[in-house]
Protein backbone atom coordinates (compact mmCIF):
# COMPACT_ATOMS: atom_id res chain seq x y z
CA UNK A 1 0.00 0.00 0.00
CA UNK A 2 1.82 3.24 -1.04
CA UNK A 3 1.55 6.63 1.33
CA UNK A 4 -0.54 9.06 -0.34
CA UNK A 5 1.18 12.74 -0.71
CA UNK A 6 -1.70 14.17 0.64
CA UNK A 7 -1.85 12.30 3.85
CA UNK A 8 1.70 11.61 4.54
CA UNK A 9 5.08 12.46 3.72
CA UNK A 10 6.06 13.95 1.08
CA UNK A 11 8.10 12.45 -1.01
CA UNK A 12 11.51 13.54 -3.41
CA UNK A 13 13.75 10.94 -5.20
CA UNK A 14 17.16 11.79 -6.42
CA UNK A 15 18.41 9.46 -9.21
CA UNK A 16 21.91 9.11 -9.90
CA UNK A 17 22.65 9.32 -13.36
CA UNK A 18 25.99 10.83 -13.64
CA UNK A 19 28.27 8.04 -14.52
CA UNK A 20 30.28 6.78 -16.94
CA UNK A 21 29.72 3.67 -17.29
CA UNK A 22 33.29 2.90 -17.93
CA UNK A 23 32.53 -1.01 -16.57
CA UNK A 24 30.14 -1.56 -19.03
CA UNK A 25 32.03 -1.37 -22.20
CA UNK A 26 32.46 0.67 -25.02
CA UNK A 27 28.91 2.89 -25.94
CA UNK A 28 27.14 5.33 -24.34
CA UNK A 29 27.04 5.49 -20.51
CA UNK A 30 25.11 2.34 -19.47
CA UNK A 31 22.05 4.55 -17.98
CA UNK A 32 21.38 5.85 -21.68
CA UNK A 33 21.72 2.86 -23.16
CA UNK A 34 18.49 0.66 -24.90
CA UNK A 35 16.68 -1.54 -23.02
CA UNK A 36 13.08 -2.87 -24.23
CA UNK A 37 13.96 -0.10 -26.81
CA UNK A 38 14.32 3.15 -24.62
CA UNK A 39 16.78 4.33 -22.18
CA UNK A 40 17.69 2.72 -19.46
CA UNK A 41 17.49 6.00 -17.55
CA UNK A 42 13.55 5.90 -18.53
CA UNK A 43 12.51 3.13 -16.52
CA UNK A 44 13.77 5.10 -13.35
CA UNK A 45 11.89 8.15 -14.68
CA UNK A 46 8.89 6.20 -15.36
CA UNK A 47 8.46 4.47 -11.65
CA UNK A 48 9.11 7.44 -9.50
CA UNK A 49 6.90 10.35 -12.03
CA UNK A 50 4.24 7.82 -12.14
CA UNK A 51 4.18 6.69 -8.44
CA UNK A 52 1.27 8.63 -6.59
CA UNK A 53 3.61 9.01 -3.16
CA UNK A 54 6.86 11.13 -5.16
CA UNK A 55 6.26 14.42 -5.43
CA UNK A 56 9.49 15.61 -7.05
CA UNK A 57 11.86 13.89 -8.98
CA UNK A 58 15.62 15.32 -9.39
CA UNK A 59 18.37 13.49 -11.93
CA UNK A 60 21.88 13.99 -11.36
CA UNK A 61 23.77 13.65 -14.42
CA UNK A 62 27.57 14.07 -16.11
CA UNK A 63 28.46 17.39 -16.73
CA UNK A 64 28.31 16.64 -20.49
CA UNK A 65 25.62 14.88 -21.33
CA UNK A 66 22.83 17.19 -21.04
CA UNK A 67 22.18 16.39 -25.13
CA UNK A 68 21.53 12.60 -23.52
CA UNK A 69 19.08 13.33 -20.60
CA UNK A 70 17.01 15.46 -23.01
CA UNK A 71 16.55 12.66 -25.10
CA UNK A 72 16.18 9.96 -22.09
CA UNK A 73 13.52 12.42 -20.26
CA UNK A 74 11.74 13.69 -23.47
CA UNK A 75 8.48 11.59 -23.16
CA UNK A 76 7.91 13.33 -19.91
CA UNK A 77 8.61 16.56 -20.70
CA UNK A 78 5.74 17.89 -19.36
CA UNK A 79 5.27 16.45 -16.16
CA UNK A 80 5.23 19.16 -13.87
CA UNK A 81 7.07 16.74 -10.84
CA UNK A 82 10.29 16.79 -12.89
CA UNK A 83 12.53 19.27 -11.93
CA UNK A 84 15.52 20.49 -14.17
CA UNK A 85 18.42 17.81 -13.95
CA UNK A 86 21.62 18.88 -12.09
CA UNK A 87 25.60 18.39 -12.69
CA UNK A 88 27.02 15.50 -10.69
CA UNK A 89 30.59 16.24 -9.15
CA UNK A 90 33.81 13.37 -9.04
CA UNK A 91 32.14 10.60 -6.50
CA UNK A 92 28.73 9.05 -6.45
CA UNK A 93 28.90 10.82 -2.92
CA UNK A 94 29.38 14.28 -4.54
CA UNK A 95 26.48 13.57 -6.66
CA UNK A 96 23.99 12.59 -4.20
CA UNK A 97 25.04 15.68 -2.19
CA UNK A 98 24.24 17.79 -5.37
CA UNK A 99 21.06 16.27 -6.14
CA UNK A 100 20.20 16.99 -2.16
CA UNK A 101 20.81 20.88 -2.66
CA UNK A 102 18.23 21.09 -5.65
CA UNK A 103 16.12 20.10 -3.27
CA UNK A 104 16.18 22.31 -0.80
CA UNK A 105 13.92 24.94 -1.54
CA UNK A 106 11.00 22.60 -1.95
CA UNK A 107 9.27 20.93 1.20
CA UNK A 108 10.64 17.16 1.30
CA UNK A 109 9.88 15.09 4.34
CA UNK A 110 11.51 11.57 2.72
CA UNK A 111 14.23 11.22 0.14
CA UNK A 112 14.82 8.33 -2.29
CA UNK A 113 17.84 7.84 -3.77
CA UNK A 114 18.10 5.72 -6.50
CA UNK A 115 20.50 3.89 -8.95
CA UNK A 116 19.96 4.97 -12.47
CA UNK A 117 21.30 1.61 -13.46
CA UNK A 118 18.54 -0.09 -11.71
CA UNK A 119 15.82 -0.45 -14.17
CA UNK A 120 14.01 -3.13 -12.80
CA UNK A 121 12.54 -1.71 -9.48
CA UNK A 122 8.73 -1.99 -9.15
CA UNK A 123 6.15 0.34 -7.15
CA UNK A 124 5.88 -2.09 -4.20
CA UNK A 125 9.88 -1.26 -3.53
CA UNK A 126 9.09 2.06 -3.92
CA UNK A 127 6.21 2.05 -1.06
CA UNK A 128 8.43 -0.07 1.77
CA UNK A 129 11.14 2.29 1.21
CA UNK A 130 8.79 5.01 1.72
CA UNK A 131 7.05 2.93 4.68
CA UNK A 132 10.77 2.10 6.29
CA UNK A 133 12.52 5.39 6.02
CA UNK A 134 9.38 7.47 7.32
CA UNK A 135 9.09 4.65 10.13
CA UNK A 136 13.07 4.47 10.74
CA UNK A 137 14.56 7.31 9.64
CA UNK A 138 16.92 5.42 7.45
CA UNK A 139 16.16 2.49 4.93
CA UNK A 140 17.71 0.34 2.78
CA UNK A 141 16.68 -2.69 0.48
CA UNK A 142 18.42 -5.72 0.83
CA UNK A 143 18.46 -9.78 -0.45
CA UNK A 144 19.63 -12.66 1.16
CA UNK A 145 22.98 -14.05 0.02
CA UNK A 146 22.36 -17.39 -1.42
CA UNK A 147 26.24 -18.00 -2.71
CA UNK A 148 28.96 -18.73 0.40
CA UNK A 149 31.17 -15.57 1.34
CA UNK A 150 34.42 -15.31 2.13
CA UNK A 151 36.93 -12.54 2.72
CA UNK A 152 40.31 -12.20 0.50
CA UNK A 153 43.52 -10.90 1.81
CA UNK A 154 45.20 -8.84 -0.46
CA UNK A 155 47.45 -11.83 -2.11
CA UNK A 156 44.14 -13.45 -3.05
CA UNK A 157 44.19 -16.34 -0.48
CA UNK A 158 40.79 -17.69 1.13
CA UNK A 159 39.94 -15.68 4.55
CA UNK A 160 36.85 -16.74 6.74
CA UNK A 161 33.85 -17.54 6.04
CA UNK A 162 30.91 -14.87 6.81
CA UNK A 163 27.48 -15.86 7.70
CA UNK A 164 25.32 -15.54 5.10
CA UNK A 165 21.82 -15.92 7.44
CA UNK A 166 23.32 -12.08 8.58
CA UNK A 167 24.19 -10.93 5.13
CA UNK A 168 22.35 -9.16 2.69
CA UNK A 169 23.55 -7.25 -0.63
CA UNK A 170 22.38 -4.27 -0.73
CA UNK A 171 19.93 -2.47 -2.96
CA UNK A 172 18.10 1.18 -4.22
CA UNK A 173 16.00 3.36 -3.78
CA UNK A 174 17.25 4.26 -0.57
CA UNK A 175 15.19 6.19 1.78
CA UNK A 176 15.97 9.05 4.30
CA UNK A 177 14.68 11.39 6.46
CA UNK A 178 15.57 14.30 3.85
CA UNK A 179 16.98 17.14 6.52
CA UNK A 180 19.09 14.00 8.65
CA UNK A 181 20.37 12.80 5.15
CA UNK A 182 21.42 16.53 4.05
CA UNK A 183 22.96 17.25 7.24
CA UNK A 184 24.86 14.08 7.13
CA UNK A 185 26.36 14.73 3.13
CA UNK A 186 27.09 18.19 5.24
CA UNK A 187 29.40 16.59 7.91
CA UNK A 188 31.24 14.12 5.55
CA UNK A 189 32.11 17.16 3.59
CA UNK A 190 33.74 19.17 6.30
CA UNK A 191 35.36 15.93 7.80
CA UNK A 192 37.13 15.40 4.71
CA UNK A 193 34.99 12.06 4.08
CA UNK A 194 34.38 11.73 0.19
CA UNK A 195 34.63 7.62 -0.02
CA UNK A 196 31.42 6.69 0.64
CA UNK A 197 29.98 5.05 -2.19
CA UNK A 198 26.20 4.05 -0.13
CA UNK A 199 24.27 6.69 1.20
CA UNK A 200 22.95 3.53 4.41
CA UNK A 201 26.53 3.92 5.46
CA UNK A 202 27.42 7.70 5.16
CA UNK A 203 23.93 8.06 7.55
CA UNK A 204 25.01 5.41 9.88
CA UNK A 205 28.35 6.48 10.02
CA UNK A 206 26.74 10.39 11.06
CA UNK A 207 24.61 8.47 14.11
CA UNK A 208 21.73 7.45 12.36
CA UNK A 209 19.62 4.71 12.51
CA UNK A 210 19.60 2.50 9.07
CA UNK A 211 17.17 -0.10 8.56
CA UNK A 212 17.54 -3.00 5.67
CA UNK A 213 13.96 -3.83 4.44
CA UNK A 214 13.20 -6.55 1.75
CA UNK A 215 14.52 -6.09 -1.57
CA UNK A 216 13.52 -7.61 -4.55
CA UNK A 217 15.85 -10.28 -6.93
CA UNK A 218 14.98 -8.58 -10.32
CA UNK A 219 16.23 -5.53 -8.73
CA UNK A 220 19.87 -5.66 -10.21
CA UNK A 221 22.15 -3.10 -11.58
CA UNK A 222 23.36 -3.25 -14.99
CA UNK A 223 27.34 -2.76 -14.75
CA UNK A 224 29.11 -5.32 -16.91
CA UNK A 225 28.99 -6.06 -20.53
CA UNK A 226 28.21 -9.91 -19.75
CA UNK A 227 24.37 -8.55 -18.37
CA UNK A 228 23.56 -6.28 -21.34
CA UNK A 229 24.33 -9.17 -23.53
CA UNK A 230 21.93 -11.64 -21.68
CA UNK A 231 19.04 -8.58 -22.04
CA UNK A 232 19.70 -7.90 -25.17
CA UNK A 233 19.58 -11.94 -25.75
CA UNK A 234 16.35 -12.37 -23.61
CA UNK A 235 14.38 -9.05 -25.40
CA UNK A 236 15.34 -11.13 -28.90
CA UNK A 237 13.41 -13.69 -27.63
CA UNK A 238 10.75 -12.42 -25.82
CA UNK A 239 9.92 -10.07 -29.21
CA UNK A 240 10.15 -13.34 -31.60
CA UNK A 241 7.63 -14.90 -29.02
CA UNK A 242 5.00 -11.99 -28.16
CA UNK A 243 5.57 -10.05 -31.21
CA UNK A 244 4.93 -12.40 -33.92
CA UNK A 245 2.88 -9.64 -36.07
CA UNK A 246 5.40 -8.54 -38.17
CA UNK A 247 4.28 -5.76 -40.78
CA UNK A 248 5.97 -3.88 -43.39
CA UNK A 249 5.39 -0.10 -44.74
CA UNK A 250 6.35 1.72 -47.35
CA UNK A 251 6.89 5.35 -47.76
CA UNK A 252 7.56 7.67 -50.76
CA UNK A 253 8.16 11.35 -50.32
CA UNK A 254 9.02 14.49 -53.11
CA UNK A 255 10.30 18.13 -52.44
CA UNK A 256 11.57 20.56 -54.67
CA UNK A 257 14.26 23.06 -54.62
CA UNK A 258 13.91 26.10 -53.66
CA UNK A 259 15.75 28.98 -51.83
CA UNK A 260 17.97 28.40 -49.52
CA UNK A 261 22.02 27.38 -48.45
CA UNK A 262 21.26 23.86 -47.04
CA UNK A 263 18.60 21.12 -47.09
CA UNK A 264 17.37 18.69 -44.17
CA UNK A 265 17.83 14.98 -44.78
CA UNK A 266 17.08 12.51 -42.20
CA UNK A 267 17.24 15.30 -39.37
CA UNK A 268 20.53 16.91 -40.50
CA UNK A 269 21.06 20.04 -42.31
CA UNK A 270 23.43 19.46 -44.92
CA UNK A 271 24.76 22.14 -46.54
CA UNK A 272 23.82 23.25 -50.74
CA UNK A 273 23.06 25.93 -53.07
CA UNK A 274 18.89 25.56 -52.83
CA UNK A 275 16.72 24.67 -49.89
CA UNK A 276 14.22 22.22 -49.91
CA UNK A 277 10.38 23.73 -50.02
CA UNK A 278 7.23 22.22 -48.87
CA UNK A 279 5.46 20.86 -45.98
CA UNK A 280 7.09 21.49 -42.78
CA UNK A 281 11.45 21.87 -42.59
CA UNK A 282 10.44 19.62 -46.24
CA UNK A 283 12.74 16.89 -44.92
CA UNK A 284 12.05 13.97 -47.73
CA UNK A 285 13.85 11.16 -45.64
CA UNK A 286 12.03 11.51 -42.39
CA UNK A 287 8.44 12.34 -44.44
CA UNK A 288 8.68 9.22 -45.93
CA UNK A 289 9.77 7.02 -43.38
CA UNK A 290 6.95 8.44 -41.01
CA UNK A 291 4.91 7.39 -43.87
CA UNK A 292 6.53 3.35 -43.91
CA UNK A 293 5.41 3.28 -40.27
CA UNK A 294 2.24 4.47 -40.58
CA UNK A 295 1.70 2.30 -43.53
CA UNK A 296 2.85 -0.55 -41.24
CA UNK A 297 0.22 -0.15 -39.07
CA UNK A 298 -2.49 0.62 -41.28
CA UNK A 299 -3.06 4.21 -39.87
CA UNK A 300 -3.31 6.58 -42.65
CA UNK A 301 -0.43 8.86 -43.53
CA UNK A 302 0.87 12.19 -42.52
CA UNK A 303 -1.08 14.10 -44.63
CA UNK A 304 -4.00 12.58 -42.50
CA UNK A 305 -2.26 13.22 -38.87
CA UNK A 306 -0.32 16.85 -40.29
CA UNK A 307 -2.58 18.41 -42.52
CA UNK A 308 -0.23 20.68 -45.10
CA UNK A 309 -2.77 23.17 -44.85
CA UNK A 310 -2.68 23.45 -41.40
CA UNK A 311 0.01 26.63 -40.59
CA UNK A 312 0.97 24.87 -37.04
CA UNK A 313 2.75 22.82 -39.36
CA UNK A 314 4.67 25.27 -41.17
CA UNK A 315 8.52 24.88 -40.92
CA UNK A 316 8.12 22.45 -37.62
CA UNK A 317 10.83 19.96 -37.38
CA UNK A 318 9.55 16.63 -38.74
CA UNK A 319 11.39 14.42 -35.98
CA UNK A 320 8.01 15.71 -34.53
CA UNK A 321 6.03 13.23 -37.21
CA UNK A 322 8.65 10.40 -36.96
CA UNK A 323 8.31 10.70 -33.20
CA UNK A 324 4.58 10.56 -33.42
CA UNK A 325 4.32 7.56 -35.66
CA UNK A 326 6.93 5.39 -33.49
CA UNK A 327 4.57 6.60 -30.51
CA UNK A 328 1.41 4.67 -32.32
CA UNK A 329 3.32 1.73 -32.80
CA UNK A 330 4.49 1.56 -29.12
CA UNK A 331 0.66 2.23 -28.22
CA UNK A 332 -0.49 -0.62 -29.90
CA UNK A 333 2.37 -2.62 -27.78
CA UNK A 334 5.05 -3.14 -30.60
CA UNK A 335 8.15 -2.32 -31.56
CA UNK A 336 10.51 -0.60 -34.48
CA UNK A 337 12.32 -3.49 -35.95
CA UNK A 338 13.72 -2.26 -38.95
CA UNK A 339 13.80 1.52 -40.94
CA UNK A 340 15.79 1.28 -44.26
CA UNK A 341 15.69 4.75 -46.90
CA UNK A 342 17.05 5.55 -50.09
CA UNK A 343 17.80 8.95 -51.08
CA UNK A 344 16.88 9.81 -54.74
CA UNK A 345 19.05 12.93 -56.01
CA UNK A 346 22.01 14.29 -58.26
CA UNK A 347 23.04 16.60 -55.28
CA UNK A 348 24.08 17.13 -52.16
CA UNK A 349 26.07 13.43 -51.91
CA UNK A 350 24.63 11.66 -48.98
CA UNK A 351 27.83 9.80 -48.53
CA UNK A 352 29.85 12.38 -46.20
CA UNK A 353 26.60 12.49 -44.14
CA UNK A 354 25.07 8.94 -43.84
CA UNK A 355 26.34 8.16 -39.76
CA UNK A 356 24.82 11.44 -38.74
CA UNK A 357 21.39 10.57 -40.55
CA UNK A 358 21.26 7.18 -39.37
CA UNK A 359 22.33 8.70 -35.63
CA UNK A 360 19.51 10.92 -35.58
CA UNK A 361 16.84 8.82 -36.82
CA UNK A 362 17.52 6.27 -34.31
CA UNK A 363 17.54 8.53 -31.84
CA UNK A 364 14.56 9.91 -32.68
CA UNK A 365 12.75 6.57 -33.15
CA UNK A 366 14.60 5.06 -29.53
CA UNK A 367 16.35 1.96 -31.80
CA UNK A 368 20.03 1.33 -32.50
CA UNK A 369 21.69 2.54 -35.00
CA UNK A 370 21.99 -1.07 -36.48
CA UNK A 371 18.13 -0.75 -36.77
CA UNK A 372 18.04 1.94 -39.86
CA UNK A 373 19.78 1.94 -42.84
CA UNK A 374 20.50 5.41 -45.39
CA UNK A 375 21.46 4.91 -49.32
CA UNK A 376 21.24 7.29 -51.69
CA UNK A 377 20.96 6.85 -55.37
CA UNK A 378 20.46 8.84 -58.91
CA UNK A 379 18.36 8.82 -61.40
CA UNK A 380 20.96 8.58 -64.15
CA UNK A 381 19.89 12.77 -65.04
CA UNK A 382 16.63 11.21 -66.00
CA UNK A 383 13.31 13.35 -64.63
CA UNK A 384 13.45 15.81 -62.43
CA UNK A 385 15.78 14.47 -59.90
CA UNK A 386 18.01 14.25 -62.70
CA UNK A 387 17.55 17.90 -63.75
CA UNK A 388 18.54 19.04 -60.14
CA UNK A 389 14.86 20.16 -59.64
CA UNK A 390 14.35 18.78 -56.35
CA UNK A 391 15.03 15.65 -53.94
CA UNK A 392 12.69 12.26 -53.45
CA UNK A 393 13.29 9.59 -51.07
CA UNK A 394 11.38 5.85 -50.62
CA UNK A 395 11.50 4.41 -47.19
CA UNK A 396 10.52 0.94 -46.13
CA UNK A 397 9.60 0.58 -42.28
CA UNK A 398 9.57 -3.13 -40.39
CA UNK A 399 8.06 -3.28 -37.19
CA UNK A 400 6.43 -6.06 -34.24
CA UNK A 401 2.69 -6.07 -33.02
CA UNK A 402 1.63 -7.84 -30.58
CA UNK A 403 -0.49 -11.16 -32.00
CA UNK A 404 -3.83 -10.69 -31.90
CA UNK A 405 -7.33 -12.93 -32.10
CA UNK A 406 -7.93 -11.12 -35.34
CA UNK A 407 -5.14 -13.26 -37.03
CA UNK A 408 -6.54 -16.66 -35.53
Amino acid sequence: MGVSQHDGPRVAAVICAGGSGSRAGAGAPKQYRLLDGRPILAASLELFLNHPSVSQVVTVIGADHADLYESAAAPFAGSDRLKAPVAGGDSRQASVRAGLEALAADAVDIVLVHDAARPFATPALVDRAIASAFANGGAVPGVAVVDTICEVDRGGGRGGTLDRARCRALQTPQGFDYARLRAAHGQALAAGREDFTDDGALYGWAGERVVVFEGEIENVKLTTPEQFEVFARREAVEALLTLGDVRVGTGFDVHAFGPGDHVVIGGVAVPHGFGLSGHSDADVVLHALTDAVLGALGDGDIGAHFPPSDPAWKGADSARFMADAVARVRARGGVIAHLDVTVIGEAPKVGPHREAMRARIAEICGVAVGRVGVKATTTEKLGFAGRREGLAAMASATIRLPLTEELA
